[in-house]
């Protein structure tokens, strides 16, 4: 059975910034063409260096029969993607045959891989480290909540949350817990890193500053709402949607709100922003995509879905791609905001896409991962 809803308790965002300096503008995955992580590279920015072709069509089609709202992570001509099948599954990019699945547990969270492993946790409250070319499984750790966010990566650490309202740090090597910061609600979100702090939103409406190295808190900033979505960060401003139906920017260097985005129709923020130097794109259960300007807060464009946009946009050049739980994946001129392709995938859609090598990964909530792209 699908559990589709249980980010409604989900209450806390991740971010991780610079020592000492804030980064001037946001950077791409460490392999260019890949998509190692839920939003595409370390500050989930959710831009895609690559290309896709003018329009998209299926390159290959898979049923897994259960329910996927996990974002696929796709590197070196792998796709990684969990499913409530209790499998985590490894596919060739190209053909769509199976190179492995691993039992491990029902999988919400977005895979995430790191020097040649995949690390994800599962509804259960396990945390997993997976060996990427073969499946097997290397260590596990055990939380006292289910894990829905992704993790993120700090040199030889790996940082996730879990709903037993910790953010945790371990080392890859060991699995040794290194340090772990308890929040006022569940970790839903997946990390942001960029080195040095960590910035947590938690269901007490505040963005808590953490110190990397020992998990210190440092400061808060008063938000409007819980946060269930990942944050975005691009130069030394942070961007996330939240519970209470507004997206808000911070200006991380004076510590507080720049501005806050509300919509006319009060629908919470699920979906994560993708940034670029420019908009602000996020999905909001009010059935829009709404872009907004970077600097200022105030509307670019609006878009109408015939669904909730739970889906994350991606941004690939000048277009937008996102799923609607009505089971449509949405094609938009970045600058107009202007449909330009839709293709009905499936009976809904909450996962986001992953985009590399020219191609478009997206899985449905009835069971159906679609590889996307030049047809072969």
């Amino acid at each position: 059975m699908l559990r589709a809803f249980t980010i409604l308790i989900g209450c806390t965002l991740l971010v991780f910034l610079s020592h000492t300096q804030l980064p001037t503008s946001a950077q791409p995955a460490a392999e260019d063409a890949d998509w190692p992580l839920f939003r595409g590279d370390p500050l989930q920015t959710g831009v895609a260096k690559g290309k896709l072709p003018e329009k998209l069509e299926i390159r290959w089609k898979i049923d897994l029969k259960k329910g996927i709202e996990s974002t696929a992570a796709i590197v070196k001509g792998t796709v990684y993607v969990g499913c409530y099948d209790d499998h985590l599954h490894a596919y060739d990019l190209k053909t769509g045959q199976l190179k492995w699945k691993t039992k491990l547990g029902p999988i919400k969270a977005p895979p995430s891989v790191y020097q040649d492993k995949v690390f994800v946790g599962d509804e259960d409250g396990m945390f997993y480290c997976v060996d990427a070319i073969t499946g097997k499984k290397i260590w596990d750790f055990e939380t006292a909540g289910e894990i829905t966010g992704g993790a993120n990566f700090d040199g030889d650490k790996v940082l996730f949350g879990s709903h037993d309202s910790t953010l945790y740090c371990l080392s890859i090597k060991s699995k040794e817990l290194l340090w772990k910061v308890k929040t006022e609600g569940p970790v839903n979100g997946s990390a942001v890193v960029a080195k040095g702090q960590t910035f947590v939103a938690g269901c007490d409406s505040h963005l808590h500053i953490i110190e990397l190295a020992k998990g210190t808190t440092l400061a808060k900033i008063e938000l409007s709402g819980q946060a269930a979505a990942t944050a975005a960060v691009f130069g030394d401003k942070l961007y996330v949607g939240n519970m209470n139906s507004e997206m808000q920017g911070i200006d991380l260097k004076k510590k507080d709100v720049q501005w806050s985005y509300a919509p006319n129709r009060a629908q919470p923020f699920y979906s994560s922003a993708a940034v670029t130097d420019k908009l602000v794109v996020a999905g909001s259960r009010d059935r829009h995509v709404h872009a907004v300007h970077r600097a200022t807060g105030e509307v670019a464009w609006t878009f109408t879905a015939k669904g909730r946009v739970d889906s994350s946009p991606v941004i690939v050049g000048k277009r937008v791609y996102f799923g609607s739980t009505d089971g449509t994946l949405h094609v938009l001129d970045l600058d107009k905001g202007m449909q330009v392709q839709s293709l009905e995938l499936g009976q809904g859609i909450t996962a986001s896409a992953a985009v590399a090598h020219g191609c478009l990964v997206i899985g449905t909530t009835d069971g159906l991962l679609y590889c996307l792209g030049t047809k072969n």
